[in-house]
Protein backbone atom coordinates (compact mmCIF):
# COMPACT_ATOMS: atom_id res chain seq x y z
CA UNK A 1 0.00 0.00 0.00
CA UNK A 2 1.12 3.46 -0.83
CA UNK A 3 2.58 4.69 2.49
CA UNK A 4 -0.37 3.13 4.32
CA UNK A 5 -2.82 5.33 3.16
CA UNK A 6 -6.21 4.01 1.94
CA UNK A 7 -6.90 7.05 -0.47
CA UNK A 8 -3.69 6.91 -2.36
CA UNK A 9 -3.93 3.16 -2.19
CA UNK A 10 -7.52 3.12 -4.28
CA UNK A 11 -6.47 6.44 -6.13
CA UNK A 12 -3.23 4.21 -7.46
CA UNK A 13 -5.76 1.47 -8.91
CA UNK A 14 -8.47 4.46 -10.36
CA UNK A 15 -5.85 6.20 -12.27
CA UNK A 16 -4.81 2.55 -13.89
CA UNK A 17 -8.63 1.85 -14.51
CA UNK A 18 -8.88 5.67 -15.97
CA UNK A 19 -5.80 4.82 -18.28
CA UNK A 20 -7.12 1.26 -19.53
CA UNK A 21 -10.91 2.60 -19.87
CA UNK A 22 -10.78 5.75 -21.84
CA UNK A 23 -7.01 6.60 -22.20
CA UNK A 24 -6.97 9.56 -19.47
CA UNK A 25 -3.81 9.58 -16.94
CA UNK A 26 -4.17 11.14 -13.62
CA UNK A 27 -2.10 10.80 -10.29
CA UNK A 28 -3.41 8.88 -7.10
CA UNK A 29 -4.41 12.21 -5.93
CA UNK A 30 -6.09 13.47 -8.51
CA UNK A 31 -8.35 10.27 -8.22
CA UNK A 32 -10.18 12.84 -5.74
CA UNK A 33 -10.33 9.20 -3.07
CA UNK A 34 -12.15 10.93 -0.04
CA UNK A 35 -13.71 8.86 3.46
CA UNK A 36 -17.55 8.90 2.34
CA UNK A 37 -19.72 10.82 3.81
CA UNK A 38 -22.15 9.42 6.65
CA UNK A 39 -25.32 7.58 5.31
CA UNK A 40 -23.83 6.12 2.28
CA UNK A 41 -23.26 3.15 3.41
CA UNK A 42 -19.66 2.87 1.92
CA UNK A 43 -16.05 3.50 3.37
CA UNK A 44 -14.51 5.72 0.66
CA UNK A 45 -15.88 7.51 -2.63
CA UNK A 46 -14.23 8.67 -5.45
CA UNK A 47 -15.22 11.32 -6.61
CA UNK A 48 -12.79 12.21 -9.99
CA UNK A 49 -15.66 11.36 -12.75
CA UNK A 50 -17.71 14.28 -11.87
CA UNK A 51 -14.51 16.83 -12.54
CA UNK A 52 -13.82 14.29 -15.56
CA UNK A 53 -16.67 14.71 -17.11
CA UNK A 54 -16.89 18.13 -19.10
CA UNK A 55 -13.08 17.30 -19.99
CA UNK A 56 -14.15 13.79 -21.72
CA UNK A 57 -17.55 15.38 -22.68
CA UNK A 58 -19.41 12.44 -21.48
CA UNK A 59 -21.88 12.42 -18.93
CA UNK A 60 -20.03 11.51 -15.35
CA UNK A 61 -22.19 8.82 -14.58
CA UNK A 62 -21.08 7.24 -17.90
CA UNK A 63 -16.65 7.96 -17.00
CA UNK A 64 -17.73 6.44 -13.36
CA UNK A 65 -19.12 3.35 -14.59
CA UNK A 66 -16.22 3.28 -16.88
CA UNK A 67 -13.95 2.98 -13.76
CA UNK A 68 -16.12 0.73 -12.52
CA UNK A 69 -15.67 -1.55 -15.53
CA UNK A 70 -11.85 -1.80 -15.82
CA UNK A 71 -11.16 -1.13 -11.87
CA UNK A 72 -8.68 -4.07 -10.71
CA UNK A 73 -9.04 -3.71 -7.00
CA UNK A 74 -10.98 -6.83 -6.11
CA UNK A 75 -8.68 -7.62 -3.67
CA UNK A 76 -8.88 -4.18 -1.70
CA UNK A 77 -12.69 -3.49 -2.05
CA UNK A 78 -16.14 -5.34 -2.41
CA UNK A 79 -17.46 -4.68 -6.00
CA UNK A 80 -18.08 -0.69 -6.40
CA UNK A 81 -21.11 0.70 -6.64
CA UNK A 82 -21.87 3.95 -8.77
CA UNK A 83 -23.80 6.70 -7.25
CA UNK A 84 -25.88 9.41 -7.45
CA UNK A 85 -24.68 11.37 -10.75
CA UNK A 86 -21.40 9.87 -11.08
CA UNK A 87 -19.67 9.08 -7.27
CA UNK A 88 -18.06 5.36 -6.89
CA UNK A 89 -18.86 3.98 -3.30
CA UNK A 90 -15.91 1.90 -1.85
CA UNK A 91 -16.33 -0.57 0.85
CA UNK A 92 -13.61 -2.10 1.85
CA UNK A 93 -12.77 -5.92 2.12
CA UNK A 94 -12.50 -7.70 5.62
CA UNK A 95 -9.56 -9.66 4.75
CA UNK A 96 -7.52 -6.51 3.70
CA UNK A 97 -9.00 -4.35 6.21
CA UNK A 98 -7.52 -6.74 8.89
CA UNK A 99 -4.38 -6.76 7.09
CA UNK A 100 -3.64 -3.39 7.12
CA UNK A 101 -5.11 -2.57 10.27
CA UNK A 102 -2.64 -5.05 11.80
CA UNK A 103 0.14 -3.67 9.62
CA UNK A 104 0.06 -0.14 11.42
CA UNK A 105 1.06 -0.94 14.50
CA UNK A 106 4.43 -1.47 13.13
CA UNK A 107 4.43 1.96 11.28
CA UNK A 108 5.59 5.01 13.46
CA UNK A 109 3.56 7.55 10.89
CA UNK A 110 0.24 5.28 11.15
CA UNK A 111 0.08 5.48 7.62
CA UNK A 112 0.50 8.97 6.93
CA UNK A 113 3.15 9.57 3.80
CA UNK A 114 5.28 12.25 3.88
CA UNK A 115 5.54 14.76 0.65
CA UNK A 116 8.01 16.01 -1.65
CA UNK A 117 9.58 18.55 0.17
CA UNK A 118 8.90 22.65 -0.29
CA UNK A 119 10.12 25.75 2.44
CA UNK A 120 7.78 27.55 3.88
CA UNK A 121 7.71 30.27 5.70
CA UNK A 122 5.15 31.41 8.15
CA UNK A 123 4.37 34.69 9.60
CA UNK A 124 2.43 34.13 12.68
CA UNK A 125 2.52 35.75 16.09
CA UNK A 126 3.54 39.50 15.84
CA UNK A 127 2.68 41.29 18.93
CA UNK A 128 3.74 44.70 19.40
CA UNK A 129 7.05 45.94 21.64
CA UNK A 130 6.12 47.94 24.59
CA UNK A 131 2.61 46.27 24.66
CA UNK A 132 1.45 42.97 26.61
CA UNK A 133 -0.18 40.51 24.31
CA UNK A 134 -3.78 40.15 25.04
CA UNK A 135 -6.34 37.84 23.64
CA UNK A 136 -6.53 38.99 19.54
CA UNK A 137 -2.87 37.56 19.64
CA UNK A 138 -4.53 34.23 20.73
CA UNK A 139 -5.73 32.65 17.06
CA UNK A 140 -2.62 34.08 15.32
CA UNK A 141 -0.03 32.31 17.37
CA UNK A 142 -2.39 29.02 17.79
CA UNK A 143 -3.32 28.42 14.27
CA UNK A 144 -0.13 29.30 12.70
CA UNK A 145 1.55 26.83 15.69
CA UNK A 146 -0.74 23.81 14.21
CA UNK A 147 0.14 24.70 10.72
CA UNK A 148 3.89 24.67 11.33
CA UNK A 149 3.40 20.81 13.41
CA UNK A 150 1.11 20.00 10.42
CA UNK A 151 3.49 21.08 7.69
CA UNK A 152 6.43 19.60 9.74
CA UNK A 153 5.30 15.98 10.09
CA UNK A 154 4.41 16.33 6.26
CA UNK A 155 7.76 16.78 5.40
CA UNK A 156 8.17 20.40 4.45
CA UNK A 157 11.12 22.48 5.87
CA UNK A 158 9.60 25.30 7.90
CA UNK A 159 11.27 28.82 8.51
CA UNK A 160 8.95 30.55 11.61
CA UNK A 161 9.11 34.63 11.46
CA UNK A 162 7.07 36.70 14.28
CA UNK A 163 6.96 39.69 12.66
CA UNK A 164 7.23 41.89 15.65
CA UNK A 165 6.18 45.20 15.88
CA UNK A 166 9.31 47.13 16.87
CA UNK A 167 9.83 50.40 14.68
CA UNK A 168 7.91 53.13 13.87
CA UNK A 169 6.63 56.79 15.27
CA UNK A 170 5.44 55.46 18.97
CA UNK A 171 8.98 54.75 19.94
CA UNK A 172 9.78 58.26 20.13
CA UNK A 173 7.68 59.00 23.05
CA UNK A 174 8.65 55.40 24.55
CA UNK A 175 11.88 56.20 24.27
CA UNK A 176 11.58 59.72 25.67
CA UNK A 177 9.72 57.94 29.01
CA UNK A 178 12.36 55.37 29.19
CA UNK A 179 14.73 58.61 29.63
CA UNK A 180 12.29 60.21 31.85
CA UNK A 181 12.24 57.15 34.44
CA UNK A 182 16.38 56.97 34.55
CA UNK A 183 17.22 54.65 31.84
CA UNK A 184 20.15 54.92 29.79
CA UNK A 185 20.17 52.08 27.96
CA UNK A 186 22.18 50.32 30.19
CA UNK A 187 19.11 48.00 31.49
CA UNK A 188 16.17 49.05 32.89
CA UNK A 189 13.21 46.64 34.05
CA UNK A 190 9.74 47.56 32.75
CA UNK A 191 7.49 46.00 35.38
CA UNK A 192 4.17 46.67 33.67
CA UNK A 193 4.27 47.43 29.99
CA UNK A 194 1.24 48.20 29.19
CA UNK A 195 1.06 50.77 31.64
CA UNK A 196 4.05 51.83 30.66
CA UNK A 197 2.76 52.36 27.46
CA UNK A 198 -0.21 54.28 28.44
CA UNK A 199 2.38 56.63 30.55
CA UNK A 200 3.99 57.16 27.73
CA UNK A 201 1.01 58.06 25.60
CA UNK A 202 -0.67 60.14 27.91
CA UNK A 203 2.92 62.46 28.22
CA UNK A 204 2.67 63.01 24.69
CA UNK A 205 -0.88 63.72 24.36
CA UNK A 206 -1.01 66.71 27.28
CA UNK A 207 2.94 68.37 27.03
CA UNK A 208 4.22 69.77 23.74
CA UNK A 209 7.39 69.80 24.87
CA UNK A 210 7.92 66.19 25.64
CA UNK A 211 6.11 65.55 22.16
CA UNK A 212 8.82 67.42 20.46
CA UNK A 213 11.70 65.58 22.35
CA UNK A 214 9.48 62.01 20.99
CA UNK A 215 9.31 63.47 17.45
CA UNK A 216 13.19 64.32 17.52
CA UNK A 217 13.57 60.93 19.17
CA UNK A 218 12.13 59.41 16.27
CA UNK A 219 14.78 61.18 13.98
CA UNK A 220 17.25 60.00 15.71
CA UNK A 221 16.04 56.30 16.16
CA UNK A 222 15.63 56.52 11.87
CA UNK A 223 19.00 57.92 11.52
CA UNK A 224 21.13 55.18 13.51
CA UNK A 225 21.92 57.21 16.69
CA UNK A 226 23.56 54.44 18.99
CA UNK A 227 22.24 56.00 22.32
CA UNK A 228 18.92 56.17 21.15
CA UNK A 229 19.16 52.45 19.31
CA UNK A 230 20.52 51.32 22.59
CA UNK A 231 17.34 52.74 24.37
CA UNK A 232 15.02 51.54 21.90
CA UNK A 233 17.13 47.57 22.24
CA UNK A 234 16.43 47.75 25.87
CA UNK A 235 12.39 48.25 25.20
CA UNK A 236 12.63 45.46 22.53
CA UNK A 237 14.47 43.30 24.68
CA UNK A 238 11.77 43.79 27.75
CA UNK A 239 9.18 42.71 25.71
CA UNK A 240 10.78 39.58 24.20
CA UNK A 241 10.99 38.78 27.52
CA UNK A 242 7.64 38.65 27.98
CA UNK A 243 6.11 37.35 25.08
CA UNK A 244 8.87 33.92 25.76
CA UNK A 245 6.91 33.50 29.13
CA UNK A 246 3.77 34.05 27.00
CA UNK A 247 4.64 31.33 24.10
CA UNK A 248 6.40 28.57 26.93
CA UNK A 249 2.59 28.52 28.56
CA UNK A 250 0.77 28.60 25.65
CA UNK A 251 3.26 25.86 24.33
CA UNK A 252 4.00 27.13 21.21
CA UNK A 253 7.21 26.58 19.07
CA UNK A 254 7.93 30.13 18.37
CA UNK A 255 11.78 31.35 20.35
CA UNK A 256 13.52 34.53 20.33
CA UNK A 257 15.57 33.19 17.25
CA UNK A 258 12.29 33.45 15.33
CA UNK A 259 11.85 37.10 15.71
CA UNK A 260 12.12 39.21 12.74
CA UNK A 261 10.57 42.90 13.75
CA UNK A 262 9.56 45.42 11.54
CA UNK A 263 13.25 46.94 11.96
CA UNK A 264 14.62 43.82 10.53
CA UNK A 265 12.88 44.87 6.76
CA UNK A 266 13.81 48.75 7.47
CA UNK A 267 16.69 49.02 5.41
CA UNK A 268 15.71 46.95 2.34
CA UNK A 269 12.89 49.30 1.97
CA UNK A 270 14.39 51.63 -0.30
CA UNK A 271 15.23 49.44 -2.56
CA UNK A 272 11.81 48.08 -2.91
CA UNK A 273 10.40 51.04 -3.90
CA UNK A 274 13.43 51.99 -5.98
CA UNK A 275 12.85 48.77 -7.54
CA UNK A 276 9.09 49.03 -8.29
CA UNK A 277 9.82 52.24 -9.61
CA UNK A 278 12.43 51.05 -12.22
CA UNK A 279 9.88 48.21 -13.11
CA UNK A 280 7.65 50.76 -13.76
CA UNK A 281 4.60 49.95 -11.44
CA UNK A 282 4.75 53.15 -9.48
CA UNK A 283 2.98 56.60 -9.92
CA UNK A 284 2.47 59.35 -7.61
CA UNK A 285 -1.10 60.32 -5.62
CA UNK A 286 -0.94 62.79 -3.42
CA UNK A 287 2.43 63.34 -3.16
CA UNK A 288 3.26 59.25 -2.04
CA UNK A 289 4.55 56.73 -4.14
CA UNK A 290 1.80 54.38 -4.76
CA UNK A 291 0.72 51.20 -6.68
CA UNK A 292 -2.81 50.41 -8.39
CA UNK A 293 -2.83 46.53 -8.87
CA UNK A 294 -5.65 46.14 -11.77
CA UNK A 295 -8.90 44.59 -9.96
CA UNK A 296 -9.19 46.78 -7.33
CA UNK A 297 -11.40 49.92 -6.96
CA UNK A 298 -12.80 51.60 -3.66
CA UNK A 299 -16.83 51.93 -3.41
CA UNK A 300 -16.90 54.73 -6.02
CA UNK A 301 -15.33 52.79 -8.26
CA UNK A 302 -12.28 54.25 -8.57
CA UNK A 303 -8.77 52.34 -8.78
CA UNK A 304 -7.29 51.27 -4.84
CA UNK A 305 -3.67 52.49 -3.51
CA UNK A 306 -1.39 50.43 -2.29
CA UNK A 307 0.70 53.35 -0.86
CA UNK A 308 4.59 52.37 -0.71
CA UNK A 309 6.17 55.31 0.33
CA UNK A 310 3.85 58.15 2.48
CA UNK A 311 3.99 61.64 0.79
CA UNK A 312 6.55 62.61 3.86
CA UNK A 313 8.77 60.52 2.79
CA UNK A 314 7.83 57.48 5.61
CA UNK A 315 6.83 54.17 5.03
CA UNK A 316 3.50 51.63 6.11
CA UNK A 317 2.96 48.12 6.39
CA UNK A 318 2.47 47.64 2.38
CA UNK A 319 6.15 48.72 2.12
CA UNK A 320 7.31 46.36 5.15
CA UNK A 321 5.15 43.39 3.40
CA UNK A 322 6.39 43.53 0.29
CA UNK A 323 10.09 43.85 2.04
CA UNK A 324 8.88 40.90 3.79
CA UNK A 325 8.14 38.70 0.40
CA UNK A 326 10.99 39.93 -1.72
CA UNK A 327 13.50 38.92 1.30
CA UNK A 328 12.05 35.51 2.08
CA UNK A 329 11.59 34.25 -2.08
CA UNK A 330 14.93 35.89 -3.19
CA UNK A 331 17.34 35.68 0.11
CA UNK A 332 15.90 32.92 1.73
CA UNK A 333 14.72 30.75 -0.99
CA UNK A 334 11.17 30.23 0.56
CA UNK A 335 8.51 28.71 -1.94
CA UNK A 336 5.74 29.14 -0.12
CA UNK A 337 5.13 32.44 2.33
CA UNK A 338 2.08 31.83 4.81
CA UNK A 339 0.23 34.57 6.38
CA UNK A 340 -1.40 33.88 9.62
CA UNK A 341 -3.23 37.44 10.07
CA UNK A 342 -7.04 38.47 10.61
CA UNK A 343 -9.56 38.17 8.01
CA UNK A 344 -10.22 41.91 8.24
CA UNK A 345 -6.72 42.41 6.34
CA UNK A 346 -7.45 39.94 3.65
CA UNK A 347 -7.65 42.70 0.56
CA UNK A 348 -4.50 44.26 2.16
CA UNK A 349 -2.84 41.29 1.53
CA UNK A 350 -4.46 40.68 -2.24
CA UNK A 351 -3.23 44.25 -2.90
CA UNK A 352 0.19 43.23 -1.51
CA UNK A 353 0.57 39.77 -3.49
CA UNK A 354 -0.66 40.98 -6.61
CA UNK A 355 2.16 43.77 -6.63
CA UNK A 356 5.00 41.73 -5.83
CA UNK A 357 3.75 39.07 -8.39
CA UNK A 358 3.80 42.43 -10.93
CA UNK A 359 7.14 42.56 -9.41
CA UNK A 360 8.85 39.23 -10.04
CA UNK A 361 8.58 38.00 -5.98
CA UNK A 362 6.02 35.83 -6.62
CA UNK A 363 5.21 33.05 -9.38
CA UNK A 364 4.32 29.77 -10.58
CA UNK A 365 7.28 28.56 -8.11
CA UNK A 366 7.07 30.81 -5.57
CA UNK A 367 3.59 31.24 -3.50
CA UNK A 368 1.74 33.18 -1.19
CA UNK A 369 -1.40 32.26 1.17
CA UNK A 370 -3.34 34.63 3.75
CA UNK A 371 -4.50 32.28 6.20
CA UNK A 372 -7.03 34.47 7.47
CA UNK A 373 -9.43 33.75 10.50
CA UNK A 374 -12.26 35.29 12.61
CA UNK A 375 -12.84 36.91 16.18
CA UNK A 376 -13.44 35.61 19.53
CA UNK A 377 -16.24 37.09 20.93
CA UNK A 378 -17.68 37.09 24.77
CA UNK A 379 -20.75 35.05 25.42
CA UNK A 380 -22.79 38.55 24.54
CA UNK A 381 -21.53 37.80 20.83
CA UNK A 382 -19.12 40.96 21.11
CA UNK A 383 -15.43 40.74 20.63
CA UNK A 384 -13.60 39.40 24.11
CA UNK A 385 -13.39 42.06 26.36
CA UNK A 386 -12.23 42.60 30.42
CA UNK A 387 -15.52 43.40 32.25
CA UNK A 388 -13.79 47.33 32.18
CA UNK A 389 -14.12 47.26 28.43
CA UNK A 390 -9.98 46.72 27.62
CA UNK A 391 -8.14 43.69 25.93
CA UNK A 392 -8.09 40.82 27.89
CA UNK A 393 -4.70 40.21 28.66
CA UNK A 394 -3.50 37.07 27.53
CA UNK A 395 -1.25 36.09 30.05
CA UNK A 396 -4.17 36.16 32.17
CA UNK A 397 -6.67 33.96 30.12
CA UNK A 398 -4.10 31.28 30.20
CA UNK A 399 -3.61 30.80 33.81
CA UNK A 400 -7.21 31.54 34.35
CA UNK A 401 -7.58 27.81 31.61
CA UNK A 402 -4.83 26.57 33.90
CA UNK A 403 -7.03 27.18 37.11
CA UNK A 404 -9.92 26.33 35.99
CA UNK A 405 -8.78 23.12 34.51
CA UNK A 406 -7.07 22.40 38.36
CA UNK A 407 -10.57 22.13 39.82
CA UNK A 408 -12.17 20.05 36.83
CA UNK A 409 -9.12 17.83 37.18
CA UNK A 410 -9.27 17.53 40.90
CA UNK A 411 -13.20 16.46 40.87
CA UNK A 412 -11.92 13.38 39.33
CA UNK A 413 -8.26 12.39 39.97
CA UNK A 414 -6.36 10.91 42.61
CA UNK A 415 -3.11 12.03 40.84
CA UNK A 416 -0.27 12.99 43.45
CA UNK A 417 -0.16 17.03 43.90
CA UNK A 418 3.15 17.16 41.02
CA UNK A 419 1.35 15.17 38.59
CA UNK A 420 -1.88 16.98 38.74
CA UNK A 421 -0.01 20.41 38.29
CA UNK A 422 1.15 18.88 34.78
CA UNK A 423 -2.19 17.49 34.19
CA UNK A 424 -3.94 20.68 34.81
CA UNK A 425 -1.54 22.76 32.54
CA UNK A 426 -1.85 20.39 29.90
CA UNK A 427 -6.02 20.54 29.86
CA UNK A 428 -6.46 24.19 30.45
CA UNK A 429 -4.12 25.36 28.01
CA UNK A 430 -5.21 22.10 25.31
CA UNK A 431 -8.67 23.47 26.34
CA UNK A 432 -8.13 26.92 24.63
CA UNK A 433 -6.33 25.63 21.69
CA UNK A 434 -8.80 22.97 20.43
CA UNK A 435 -11.76 25.37 21.39
CA UNK A 436 -9.86 27.79 18.78
CA UNK A 437 -8.79 25.10 15.87
CA UNK A 438 -11.93 22.86 16.57
CA UNK A 439 -13.99 25.12 14.47
CA UNK A 440 -13.11 26.56 10.79
CA UNK A 441 -10.70 29.60 11.28
CA UNK A 442 -12.23 32.05 9.27
CA UNK A 443 -15.53 32.11 11.30
CA UNK A 444 -15.65 33.60 15.02
CA UNK A 445 -16.65 31.59 17.46
CA UNK A 446 -17.49 32.22 21.13
CA UNK A 447 -15.23 31.68 24.37
CA UNK A 448 -17.34 29.81 26.41
CA UNK A 449 -15.25 28.40 29.70
CA UNK A 450 -17.77 25.95 30.33
CA UNK A 451 -17.97 24.21 26.85
CA UNK A 452 -14.33 24.06 26.33
CA UNK A 453 -13.70 22.06 29.51
CA UNK A 454 -16.81 19.85 29.19
CA UNK A 455 -15.60 16.62 29.73
CA UNK A 456 -18.52 15.29 26.78
CA UNK A 457 -18.98 16.55 23.35
CA UNK A 458 -15.50 17.85 20.69
CA UNK A 459 -13.56 19.07 23.02
CA UNK A 460 -10.12 18.56 23.97
CA UNK A 461 -11.28 17.41 27.51
CA UNK A 462 -12.85 14.30 25.94
CA UNK A 463 -10.09 13.73 23.42
CA UNK A 464 -7.78 13.59 26.36
CA UNK A 465 -9.95 11.58 29.02
CA UNK A 466 -10.49 9.09 26.07
CA UNK A 467 -7.00 8.58 25.27
CA UNK A 468 -6.49 8.23 28.99
CA UNK A 469 -9.17 5.31 28.91
CA UNK A 470 -7.54 3.95 26.18
CA UNK A 471 -4.48 3.23 28.19
CA UNK A 472 -6.19 2.29 31.30
CA UNK A 473 -8.25 -0.60 29.09
CA UNK A 474 -4.15 -1.77 27.71
CA UNK A 475 -2.89 -1.56 31.44
CA UNK A 476 -5.56 -3.68 32.84
CA UNK A 477 -4.79 -6.15 29.91
CA UNK A 478 -1.24 -6.13 31.38
CA UNK A 479 0.62 -6.49 27.96
CA UNK A 480 0.80 -4.97 24.57
CA UNK A 481 -0.09 -6.41 21.58
CA UNK A 482 3.39 -6.36 19.45
CA UNK A 483 3.34 -5.80 15.62
CA UNK A 484 2.58 -8.35 13.16
CA UNK A 485 -0.52 -9.75 15.92
CA UNK A 486 -3.51 -10.55 14.17
CA UNK A 487 -6.37 -8.43 13.98
CA UNK A 488 -10.65 -10.07 13.95
CA UNK A 489 -12.75 -7.78 12.47
CA UNK A 490 -16.08 -10.11 13.51
CA UNK A 491 -17.97 -7.51 15.46
CA UNK A 492 -19.54 -3.65 13.79
CA UNK A 493 -18.10 -1.55 15.94
CA UNK A 494 -14.83 -3.25 15.45
CA UNK A 495 -14.80 -2.70 11.69
CA UNK A 496 -15.82 0.50 12.10
CA UNK A 497 -13.16 1.81 14.41
CA UNK A 498 -10.19 0.04 12.08
CA UNK A 499 -12.04 2.37 8.88
CA UNK A 500 -11.62 5.19 11.29
CA UNK A 501 -8.13 4.69 12.08
CA UNK A 502 -6.95 4.19 8.43
CA UNK A 503 -8.71 7.69 7.68
CA UNK A 504 -5.79 9.19 9.54
CA UNK A 505 -3.94 10.08 6.73
CA UNK A 506 -6.90 11.43 4.84
CA UNK A 507 -7.60 13.56 7.80
CA UNK A 508 -3.89 14.68 8.00
CA UNK A 509 -3.88 15.41 4.57
CA UNK A 510 -7.24 17.84 4.28
CA UNK A 511 -5.81 19.87 7.47
CA UNK A 512 -2.45 20.35 6.32
CA UNK A 513 -3.34 21.42 2.33
CA UNK A 514 -5.95 23.35 3.60
CA UNK A 515 -4.26 25.13 6.12
CA UNK A 516 -7.09 23.58 7.85
CA UNK A 517 -6.83 22.26 11.76
CA UNK A 518 -10.47 22.29 12.59
CA UNK A 519 -10.68 19.03 9.75
CA UNK A 520 -8.19 17.16 11.69
CA UNK A 521 -9.87 17.77 15.57
CA UNK A 522 -12.99 16.22 13.58
CA UNK A 523 -11.59 13.09 12.53
CA UNK A 524 -10.18 12.84 16.46
CA UNK A 525 -13.68 13.46 17.45
CA UNK A 526 -14.80 10.76 15.45
CA UNK A 527 -12.25 8.52 16.38
CA UNK A 528 -12.97 8.65 20.31
CA UNK A 529 -16.81 8.39 19.32
CA UNK A 530 -15.78 5.23 17.69
CA UNK A 531 -13.77 4.35 20.21
CA UNK A 532 -16.39 4.69 22.83
CA UNK A 533 -19.18 2.81 20.68
CA UNK A 534 -16.13 -0.39 19.96
CA UNK A 535 -15.65 -0.19 24.43
CA UNK A 536 -19.42 -0.39 25.14
CA UNK A 537 -20.12 -3.42 22.14
CA UNK A 538 -16.34 -5.07 22.44
CA UNK A 539 -15.03 -6.13 26.21
CA UNK A 540 -11.09 -6.06 25.62
CA UNK A 541 -10.35 -7.23 28.85
CA UNK A 542 -13.43 -9.88 29.50
CA UNK A 543 -12.64 -10.84 25.68
CA UNK A 544 -13.93 -14.28 24.45
CA UNK A 545 -10.85 -15.75 23.97
CA UNK A 546 -7.28 -14.71 23.43
CA UNK A 547 -6.88 -14.41 20.00
CA UNK A 548 -9.94 -11.76 20.34
CA UNK A 549 -8.48 -9.83 23.11
CA UNK A 550 -4.84 -9.48 21.76
CA UNK A 551 -7.07 -8.14 18.35
CA UNK A 552 -8.76 -5.64 20.15
CA UNK A 553 -5.34 -4.73 21.65
CA UNK A 554 -4.51 -3.70 18.87
CA UNK A 555 -7.46 -1.30 18.38
CA UNK A 556 -6.89 0.28 21.55
CA UNK A 557 -3.31 0.84 21.09
CA UNK A 558 -3.65 1.87 17.80
CA UNK A 559 -6.89 4.32 19.20
CA UNK A 560 -4.58 5.92 21.90
CA UNK A 561 -1.42 6.78 18.98
CA UNK A 562 -3.88 8.31 16.80
CA UNK A 563 -5.22 10.18 19.41
CA UNK A 564 -1.88 11.28 20.94
CA UNK A 565 -0.01 12.08 17.46
CA UNK A 566 -3.14 14.25 16.19
CA UNK A 567 -3.48 16.17 19.35
CA UNK A 568 0.23 16.96 19.00
CA UNK A 569 -0.17 18.23 15.51
CA UNK A 570 -2.50 20.74 17.27
CA UNK A 571 -0.19 21.29 19.62
CA UNK A 572 -1.88 19.86 22.66
CA UNK A 573 -0.36 17.12 25.03
CA UNK A 574 -2.23 13.66 25.75
CA UNK A 575 -1.55 12.70 29.46
CA UNK A 576 -0.80 9.18 30.37
CA UNK A 577 -3.62 9.99 33.10
CA UNK A 578 -5.98 12.45 33.90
Amino acid sequence: MLGGDVGLELGLRVANALKAALDVEITPVEALIRPAAPGRGADYQCNVAMSLAKRLGRPPREVAEAIVAHLDAADVVERPEVAGPGFVNFTLRREWLEAQTARLLGDARLGVPTVEPRRFAIDYGSPNVAKEMHVGHLRSSIIGDAVVRLLEFAGHEVIRHNHLGDWGTPFGMLIEHLVDQGSTGAGHSIGDLNGFYQEARKKFDADPEFADRARRRVVALQGGDETTLALWRELVEESERHFAAVYELLGVKLTADDYYGESFYNPFLGEVVEELEAKGLTSISDGAVCVFPPGFTNREGEPLPLIVRKSDGGYGYASTDLATARYWTRDRGATDLLYVVGSPQAQHFKMVFATAEAAGWLDDDHRAVHIGFGSILGEDGKVLRTRAGGSVKLVDLLREAVDRATAVVAERSKLDEARREAVSRAVGIGAVKYADLSGDREKDYVFAWDRMLAMEGNTSVYLQYANARVLSVVARVGREAEPGTPVLLAEAAERALAVKILQLPAAVAAATEEYAPHKLCTYLYETAVAFSTFYENCPVVQAPDDDTRMSRLVLAQLTSRVLALGLSLLGIDAPNQL
